[in-house]
C-alpha cells in the first residue's frame, strides 16, 4: 500500500469528485473506509476519533463526503441508500486501484445510515473482510443483510431503544459471522463520557480480530 501520513484526495465518481482524508500510518497492515450519516461528513469529529484509534492498530483509513456539497442540499440524497451504496463502491475499487488497497484486508465503517450502504456495499464486493456499524441503521440495508459474508459487528447505545430494536431486526437477517456491543449509558450520537471511547475501542478489537488476526485478538470477541 502506498504509503501518506495524511493527505486530502480527490475521488472521481463519474461526474462528482468527492472529497477525502486519507491516511496510511508506515506500518499499515489494513484498511478502513468509513460511510458516515445522513447530515454529516468526512469531518465528523466522533468518526475521525475512531479513525485516529485505528491508527494505532496500523489500520489506515479513508473518510470521504459521499456526496458533493450541491448533492447534499437535496434531503432526499442523504437517505437514497443506493446511491450511497454505489458511491462507496466506487471509491473503495479508487483506493485499491490508487494506493495499493486490493493487497491489504478491507474493512468498512459505517454510522447511523452509512451502515446501511456500507453493509450493502460489503454484500456485492468480497473483498471487505470486516464491517461495523455505530448507532446504525443496518435495517435499511434489508435486501441484503443475508448477502453480507463478512463478519459484522453492531455498536448501539443502552439508551437508544428505537434502534436498538432496529438492530436486533437487521441482526436477525444477517447470516454472517455477527455481534452486539450495547454501551451502557451511551444515546444515540455517543455524545455521554467515555460512551464513544468504549465504542471505538469495540470496533478496533472486531477490525483487529477480522483485519489483523495475527496482530490482535480480543477474548470477549
Amino acid at each position: 500500500m502506498k504509503r501518506t501520513d495524511y493527505e486530502e484526495i480527490t475521488i472521481p465518481v463519474g461526474q462528482a469528485s468527492l472529497k477525502g482524508d486519507l491516511f496510511i500510518p508506515e506500518d499499515a497492515h489494513a484498511f478502513v473506509i468509513f460511510s458516515h450519516g445522513s447530515g454529516s461528513s468526512r469531518k465528523s469529529t466522533r468518526n475521525r476519533m475512531v479513525a485516529e484509534r485505528l491508527h494505532r492498530d496500523g489500520i489506515g483509513t479513508l473518510l470521504f463526503d459521499l456526496l458533493t456539497e450541491q448533492e447534499d442540499q437535496y434531503y432526499p440524497n442523504r437517505f437514497n441508500i443506493d446511491l450511497l451504496t454505489a458511491r462507496l463502491k466506487a471509491a473503495t475499487h479508487w483506493i485499491e486501484r490508487r494506493y495499493g488497497a486490493r493487497d491489504y484486508p478491507i474493512g468498512y465503517f459505517g454510522a447511523s445510515t452509512g451502515a446501511a450502504s456500507a453493509l450493502k456495499a460489503a454484500a456485492a464486493l468480497p473483498e471487505i473482510k470486516a464491517v461495523v456499524s455505530r448507532g446504525g441503521r443496518p435495517d435499511m440495508a434489508h435486501g441484503d443483510l443475508g448477502k453480507v459474508n463478512a463478519p459484522v459487528l453492531l455498536i448501539v447505545g443502552e439508551l437508544d431503544h428505537n434502534v436498538i430494536e432496529l438492530n436486533r431486526y437487521a441482526y436477525d437477517q444477517l447470516r454472517c459471522q455477527k455481534k452486539t456491543v450495547i454501551i451502557p449509558g451511551a444515546t444515540h450520537l455517543f455524545e455521554e463520557p467515555g460512551t464513544l471511547e468504549q465504542a471505538a475501542e469495540a470496533a478496533c478489537a472486531w477490525f483487529g480480530k477480522y483485519l489483523l488476526p495475527a496482530k490482535i485478538t480480543k477474548d470477549d470477541f
